[in-house]
């Protein structure tokens, strides 16, 4: 925790009223009370790591390894059931879908085939185990927002031959900007009053909720960890194999940069560490530099792997200082912070750090219902629980979609489309006003459709929309 000595007399009086009223909240453990107060501590200490732009280096292959000269895995399926049995699979399920329109865990939401993100993930995880005869165990971490949700839902997986376990990351109250006084201590004793303090807390959540320890006792030695709505984020043999071989103690999965990833965290070498360098830590003089895709050509896909007894030893000695991102929010019109952190961040703190530099198909996340579109048609096909590109469309990439905000619920989105379009040939889709489509309609090359306002515009059934702009019936 950061010292009286490095705050002034009225950030430590501060910190001081804000220690005595959380002291008094009784919704939250000892142990994330010392969270809360060793982060707020840090954070008025201005601890935050100044980057020198001049010392940033550009990873080497050694670094940043190309996935390509991996080794792959062994063949001997008792060998890889002897990794597997090292694994246990980390998903992220802190999220709401409330962006996208839905209540309850984002994971929850129907995907493909009227499957959700959990069902893939544990249909993925029942086949890695049937196929090598092993017991890779799934955890999701929580939020006090997904909770009791998840707990229900989990349910139905009852009978499923992959264990399940769930524990809650931090709880930690929002504190007005004006007082930093904790919120529920001023009468907001609802959820509205606290937050989830972003995915660093996972490593200390993971040691807080007795997991940590149960997967070490059980012989367990890498966690791979993944938000759960990344659809690609599926377990790799030869990544394991790579960090069991090198000893490696942390390794994150970048993946080339497109023009639509320009903000993604990227990994740097500075003091002959790894880092993850994000855009907040980028002075404003350099930030179009940071965007552009010739220096800066990989980001963070959020998919981790990362060494049990490490995250031990590091939590217990307290070292994972990661930066901390102030998140200032309104609830009621009062002005709140809450402070975050980031699990990528904390690369710089784990020994024989690497990134792996992956193929695309590996970061398929769906944050928005243009992201739906994409992973509910042609574009890709379920085998088993796996989201798998189709092999017709030539171009790598996938198609640019915008949606207008009419499609932004899933609800929405789904009443507009009879059946979701082929999209094989599709360059971009740009789509603006009430729009709807018709069943098997064919969209290719760049299409933009927009409804003039007030005027409602059908795509008929059947249609074939090939580099065209629509604006009016007369046009299809």
């Amino acid at each position: 925790m950061a010292s009286a000595a490095t705050l002034s007399s009225a950030d430590a009086e501060k910190l001081s009223k804000l220690q005595s009223a959380v002291a008094a909240l009784n919704q939250i453990s000892e142990n994330e009370k010392y969270g809360f107060i060793n982060l707020v501590s840090r954070y008025l200490s201005g601890e935050a790591q100044h980057i020198e732009w001049s010392k940033i280096q550009t990873p080497t292959d050694e670094v940043v390894v190309p996935y390509d000269s991996v080794a792959p895995p062994p063949e001997d399926p008792a060998k890889i059931r002897e990794l597997l049995d090292k694994l246990v699979v980390l998903k992220l399920n802190g999220g709401l879908g409330t962006t996208m329109g839905c209540t309850g865990p984002k994971s929850v939401i129907e995907v493909r085939n009227g499957l959700t993100f959990l069902d893939l993930i544990v249909q993925q995880i029942e086949d890695l185990n049937s196929k090598y005869e092993c017991k890779v165990p799934l955890v999701l971490m929580n939020s006090f927002n997904t909770h009791d949700d998840t707990l229900k839902i989990i349910e139905k997986y009852s009978n499923s031959s992959v264990e399940i376990h769930t524990f809650n990351q931090s709880q930690y109250p929002r504190f007005v900007f004006e007082d930093f006084m904790p919120l529920p201590s001023k009468g907001h004793t609802g959820k509205d009053g606290w937050y989830p303090p972003g995915h660093g807390d996972v490593f200390p959540s993971l040691k807080n909720g007795g997991k940590l320890d149960l997967f070490l006792s059980q012989g367990k030695e890498y966690v791979f960890i993944a938000n759960s709505d990344n659809l690609g984020a599926i377990v790799d043999l030869k990544i394991l194999h790579h960090l069991i071989q090198n000893k490696n103690e942390y390794c994150m999965e970048v993946t080339p940069k497109t023009l639509a990833d320009v903000k993604g965290g990227t990994l740097i070498s500075y003091e002959g560490k790894v880092q993850l360098l994000e855009i907040a830590q980028v002075p404003d003089e350099h930030v179009n530099e940071f965007k552009s895709i010739e220096k800066f050509k990989i980001f963070n896909t959020n998919n981790l792997w990362v060494n049990l007894n490490a995250i031990k030893r590091l939590v217990e000695a307290d070292a994972l200082k990661m930066e901390i991102i102030p998140n200032p929010k309104e609830v009621d019109g009062i002005k709140v912070l809450q402070l975050e952190t980031a699990a990528g961040a904390a690369i710089r703190f784990f020994d024989n750090a690497i990134g792996i530099n992956v193929p695309r198909s590996r970061f398929l996340p769906v944050k928005a219902t243009s992201d739906l579109l994409l992973v509910q048609s042609d574009l890709y096909n379920l085998e088993g629980g796996f989201v798998i590109r189709n092999k017709v469309r030539a171009n790598p990439a996938n198609p640019s979609i915008e949606l207008g905000p009419e499609f932004k619920k899933v609800g929405d989105f789904l009443k507009r489309f009879k059946s979701i379009p082929s999209i094989v040939e599709l360059d971009s889709l740009k789509v603006s006003g009430d729009v709807w489509f018709g069943a098997g309609v064919t969209l290719k090359g760049k299409v933009t459709i927009s409804a003039k306002v007030g005027t409602k515009l059908e795509i008929p059934d059947g249609a074939v929309i090939e580099n065209k702009e629509i604006n009016e019936p007369e046009n299809i």
